[in-house]
């Protein structure tokens, strides 16, 4: 059978340092990646500078404060995708708005990654269909029409999914692995699985059996380092382990790896994983539906009578300090409308903050 993508989900994991990034890349292809996935940040596309404090896989982290740390130039990213290429790696990066977008796009690649919370940020899906680049997007705190409409603006032909549950860590037993061919079969698209979960094996194996194209996890030379991530990644062993494990796997007949896989881990593990393949929201990312993904915030604070317009208002992530929006499919429709009452900055703006239009 084939062997899927595997992505090496460095993230932000270098902390800015180039030197770290090219050390993280070498790993990774070392470790049998074929792919190493970065993020191109600019820290007011995906939060507002009110959003406070976030709990991550590191604790408690002033959120904006550390994406602006993190903001580098495009020719960082020039350099992170020749060392891939010399590598012998396949460079990926996610775009979070239609500006780092624009800039990953002047790279000159095929394909651009979606993060799960802007799977509904319509703005940006519309830039990469316009663009005609391949999207990868993960679908973590998601309901099946939010996918659905992903995906037709995308357009099938130019994207592959990546089921996912936006936890950190999340349980393996959560991860209803079920649901690739179920995608498969609706969509018509390549499915894989980005997984967050700890162990190194069972999740990635599972996915194999159910027949992803791609499998996604996140990757660092040292669990305890300052990557945001870096607490629930694998180190360059637990990776080469993985992807040693999905290679046996691949010399099997596909209609072997279950029974291979509940010989390894146990049925009742196995069956855990797989789940039923009924898509819903996992119960460890249900607080999350709402506000990690994207809703309408005031950029400044709002008086009455103020009309919308794109310099107040943006599509953001609400997170937990900051109340949730209106939903990214009105934002042309409310541009125009006048605010009812005094709406603070970083807030979400509500049907019930909105007067009229004109």
């Amino acid at each position: 059978m084939n062997k899927p993508e595997i992505i090496a989900e460095i993230g932000s994991g270098h902390s800015g340092d180039l030197t770290h990034a090219r050390e993280l890349i070498a790993a990774a292809a070392e470790s049998g990646a074929d792919c190493a996935k970065f993020q191109l940040i600019i820290a007011d596309e995906i939060i507002h500078p009110r959003t406070g404090n976030v709990r991550l896989p590191t604790g408690a982290v002033p959120l904006y404060e550390r994406f602006r740390a993190l903001e580098r130039p495009i020719s960082f990213y020039a350099e992170c995708a020749a060392e891939c290429e010399k590598r012998g790696l396949r460079f990926l990066c996610t775009a979070f708005g239609v500006d780092s977008l624009a800039r990953v796009a002047s790279l000159g690649v095929a394909r651009v990654k979606v993060a799960s919370p802007e799977l509904n940020h319509l703005p940006l899906l519309r830039a990469i269909a316009e663009r005609e680049l391949h999207a990868v997007v993960s679908t973590g705190v998601s309901r099946l029409g939010d996918i659905e409409r992903a995906v037709d603006l995308l357009g099938p032909a130019r994207t592959t999914i990546l089921h996912c549950i936006t936890a950190y860590p999340a349980p393996e037993h959560e991860y209803n692995l079920q649901i690739i061919p179920r995608l498969k079969a609706l969509f018509g698209v390549a499915i894989g699985v980005s997984d967050h979960s700890l162990d190194a094996r069972i999740v990635p194996g599972c996915a194999l059996a159910c027949g992803a194209a791609a499998i996604e996890k996140h990757f660092t030379l040292n669990r305890h380092g300052t990557g945001l991530d870096d607490p629930i990644a694998l180190g360059p062993d637990e990776f080469r382990t993985m992807t040693q494990f999905l290679e046996t796997l691949c010399t099997h007949p596909h209609e072997e790896l279950e029974h291979l896989l509940a010989g390894e881990f146990g049925r009742q593990r196995v069956q855990a994983a797989l789940g039923d393949g009924v898509k819903r929201l996992a119960p460890s990312e249900r607080q999350n539906y709402g506000r990690s993904n994207r809703s309408l915030h005031a950029l400044v604070e709002l008086s009455v009578g103020d009309p919308l317009n794109r310099e107040n208002c943006a599509l953001l992530r609400s997170e937990h300090n900051l109340r949730p929006g209106i939903a990214p499919e009105h934002f042309d429709s409310v541009l125009g409308a006048r605010v009812s009452a005094a709406v603070p900055p970083g807030e979400g703006i509500r049907w019930d903050d909105l007067l009229q239009r004109g």
